[in-house]
């Protein structure tokens, strides 16, 4: 049986278009999750209103930098692509949790994950090899 699939070639233009948007996420992860480790006032109200106790922002906020280090290394960037999905359907769930209307800020983490897949997807072969590009 012929295979009608392949990898689709990657231009220069989409390999750095693929970095760009994963360096923007990395940079935003790390961002937030030091927020955590920080601990301001905003992030511990954020908590509270979520009904986690403060005691967890320092594993939550290191869990976060931990799965985000994990996705930009590129030997690994699979599985970090893989935990921030988690990560993130757990923000998602928070947020549902507590009553927030769908279109508010709900949908934030899962833009977040599309830049994640998609950066991914642009820039690393092994992910376009799982998921390839039908020729015509």
């Amino acid at each position: 049986m012929p295979r009608d699939t392949q990898t689709a070639p990657v231009s220069k233009k989409m390999l750095w278009t693929g970095r760009i948007i994963s360096i923007l996420v990395v940079l935003f992860m790390l961002f937030t999750g030091t927020l955590k480790l920080i601990k301001p006032a905003g992030v511990v109200e954020g908590f509270a209103h979520f009904g986690y106790p403060e005691r967890l922002i320092l594993i939550i906020g290191i869990v976060e930098i931990a799965c985000t280090v994990i996705y930009a290394i590129p030997r690994t960037s699979i599985l970090g692509a893989i935990l921030l999905t988690g990560y993130l359907g757990g923000a998602v769930a928070s947020q549902l949790r507590v009553g927030l209307p769908l279109f508010s800020n709900v949908l934030a983490p899962v833009y977040i994950g599309v830049l994640i897949w998609g950066g991914l997807f642009l820039r690393d072969r092994r992910l376009r090899a799982l998921i390839p590009v039908r020729s015509s």
